[in-house]
């Protein structure tokens, strides 16, 4: 987020102002609600459905939904919402006071409750304390949570270089025991592998460099002018991960879109992240594609493997530090479990969004979407 004075500039001061989604069938509802909440950039959703996509192209803070509604109600918009993005704030307007009703809600992750008919005053002030109390609880668990991230990182990297340190040792060891014949064909794969070994252990030591870069470099953005349309075919054509899915094909499609002003290292790193993720968890064959449209006030960016896939439990978790997914359980996933969280991190610094869907053994989808308002016109 910005850091702003009563000296910034309006640009930057637009980019700070939360943006609602109000859902409800009801246009004088709506209406209404716009009214009392005009410190908010307002966006309306006549149904779940419109509302769900308006949500997918990103830049919500937070939604305002009745519960009766045509097409997906309000309960099932506030699950799926949370399924995508569990710490958006989801408030549920309903004129049933009905205790199973509110359970639902609850167990779905409702951060609060309006009833009908509506006050205004008390609209207004659920939206703000929602969203202060989101703030708030962000900033206490990051402060509480730095040691603890601290003394976790220590020991995932102590886990993730003891097992090839292990494997490099033992062969050596035993090389220089003399138990091994060199001109023996088992020792010369054991060779091979040892020598995958040591090149996983050079690529820890980089990704931890590069990872000590992200950490460092804060939340201040350094914007200078980016065209995604040059940036996003770079970017799928140098990832590492290439090298171990020589059956998979990359295919790119961008549309023409306006030059950008980004912070290049944060939204490349952001992009990589997910690009490298979809070449890593493919499958033998297959393709990894990436699109670049053109949407009105945003460009969105879709990621699409045909992969092994995320189990549906895993979803609210992936955007969590040090969580890896292990879809086949193998236990030896390698990695520090740190990128997508940073990407998700560095979009949202952008006034962005990112979102997944998957499904086991048929691929995973990335959508990202970054506003224009960082465009030189803003």
């Amino acid at each position: 987020m910005f850091q702003l004075t009563q000296n910034s500039d309006p640009a930057l001061l637009q980019a700070e102002q939360k943006t609602l989604l109000i859902v409800d069938d009801e246009a004088v509802i709506r209406d209404l609600c716009a009214r009392a909440l005009q410190d908010y950039r307002i966006i309306q959703a006549a149904d779940g459905e419109e509302a769900l996509k308006i949500f997918e192209r990103g830049g919500i803070d937070a939604i305002l939904t009745d519960v009766m509604m045509p097409k997906v109600d309000g309960l099932e918009l506030l699950k799926r919402i949370k399924e995508r993005e569990p710490t958006l704030v989801v408030i549920i307007m309903t004129g049933y006071a009905d205790k199973e009703l509110i359970l639902k809600a609850l167990k779905a992750d409702a951060d609060d409750f309006i009833t009908k008919p509506l006050n205004l005053l008390q609209l207004k002030s659920a939206v703000d304390k929602a969203l202060v109390k989101k703030a708030l609880k962000e900033e206490i668990a990051n402060l509480r949570n730095l040691d603890l991230f601290k003394t976790n990182f220590l020991s995932l990297i102590s886990h993730k270089f003891r097992t090839p340190i292990t494997s490099i040792s033992l062969f050596l060891q035993n090389m220089a025991a003399g138990i091994y014949d060199p001109s023996d064909d088992t020792v010369r794969e054991n060779m091979g592998l040892i020598y995958g070994e040591a090149c996983y252990l050079g690529k820890l030591v980089t990704d931890l460099l590069t990872f000590s870069s992200v950490m460092d470099s804060g939340r201040a953005l350094r914007l200078e002018p980016c065209d995604l349309g040059a940036l996003l075919p770079k970017l799928l054509s140098s990832s590492k991960e290439w090298a171990e899915k020589r059956g998979i094909s990359p295919t790119c499609q961008v549309d023409p879109t306006p030059e950008l002003f980004l912070d290049r290292e944060k939204i490349s790193f952001a992009l990589q992240q997910v690009i490298d993720n979809a070449v890593k968890f493919s499958k033998k064959t297959g393709s990894v594609s990436v699109s670049l449209k053109n949407l009105g006030e945003q460009c969105q960016i879709v990621v699409e493997d045909q992969g092994i896939g995320i189990p549906r439990e895993a979803l609210p978790k992936i955007f969590e530090k040090f969580y890896q997914v292990d879809a086949e359980r193998t236990g030896q996933i390698r990695g520090f479990g740190l990128g997508l969280f940073y990407a998700r991190e560095f979009i949202r610094m952008h006034g962005g969004s990112i979102g997944i869907e998957s499904e086991p053994q048929v691929g995973t989808r990335v959508t990202i979407t970054i506003p224009k308002k960082t465009s030189h016109d803003a």
